[in-house]
């Protein structure tokens, strides 16, 4: 017996990074990863493939699958590809979309439903085992999921706050790359008491804001040139940060706005690409 299923979640783009004080808020974006999921009974173990880097560490969306089908006392293997719209390892979140993708895809597979919050655990779960994320990303696998914007309480493992935003949205994505795993702690947690500020401007729906007191913090303790952040600042962007991590820089604009920060960003003499998409609603789903 062969189950097929598949299934896309959304990239994300940062408000409040929740390294500092495990506190976080992001909002969906349309860049979409993508999961097809094959299960046989005839095999006992999954073996990932992400599509374009044959090297790659393929731990997170193994186990995005071996926790769903353990869930539902399911004995069966497979395999699970992933092809990603979204810059890996780039502060877009690519990780939480990968294994949002693999759990909804699997489930698609064995026909078998979760209710959404307990589906994002397993996909935060499976990425705290891998080694990917330093706070478990709830922020990010929330707003991946859903779509819209979220603030969430990481420690917790809460959903705070949830809203519908429509607004452009404009990345630089350097060709450098960072892992989360791989970044400053000690450095991120100096700047808490400051990040709690953003993020009771989170709390109050003042996004723009948020983000863009949470991009010179971070970017200050993790030695991120704030260039970028200025640049869209002159032209008149209220709503500009580092995501995650780092090294993208995401900002919220309107149409005239876009234009100019494309220009501005690509003087900046950093290569990389500018990609313009928008604050995606509607959320990861299955095929």
């Amino acid at each position: 017996m062969v189950l097929k299923g598949n299934a896309y979640a959304l990239g994300a783009g940062t408000v409040i990074n929740a390294i500092a004080t495990w506190k976080g808020a992001a909002f969906g974006i349309d860049l979409k990863t993508f999961a097809d999921v094959e299960l046989s009974s005839d095999a006992s173990v999954i073996n990932g493939t992400i599509e374009g880097m044959p090297n790659a560490d393929t731990t997170l969306i193994e186990k995005s699958v071996s926790y769903v089908l353990k869930h539902f006392g399911v004995e069966m293997g497979g395999t699970v590809t992933t092809r990603s719209e979204v810059p890996l390892a780039s502060g877009l979140k690519s990780s939480s979309a990968a294994a949002n993708a693999s759990v909804l895809a699997t489930l698609a597979a064995i026909d078998e439903e979760l209710d959404s919050f307990e589906a994002i655990k397993i996909g935060v779960r499976a990425a705290l085992d891998a080694g990917v994320t330093i706070t478990g990303a709830l922020d990010d696998a929330c707003a991946s999921f859903y779509g819209g914007f979220v603030v969430t309480d990481n420690k917790e493992m809460k959903l705070l706050k949830q809203t519908e935003q429509e607004y452009d949205v404009m990345i630089f994505a350097p060709d450098a790359r960072s892992f989360s795993s791989k970044t400053n702690v000690s450095r991120s947690r100096l700047i808490a008491p400051w990040v709690d500020i953003a993020y009771e401007l989170s709390m109050k729906g003042e996004y723009e804001k948020a983000m863009t007191q949470n991009g010179f913090l971070y970017c200050s303790a993790l030695g991120y040139d704030t260039e970028f952040l200025l640049r869209a600042l002159e032209i008149g962007v209220k709503g500009v940060t580092l995501s995650g991590t780092g090294p993208s820089y995401v900002a919220l604009v309107n149409e005239q706005q876009a234009e100019e920060l494309e220009n501005a960003w690509n003087d900046c003499g950093i290569s990389g690409n500018v990609i313009k998409t928008k604050v995606d609603n509607k959320g990861a789903s299955k095929i």
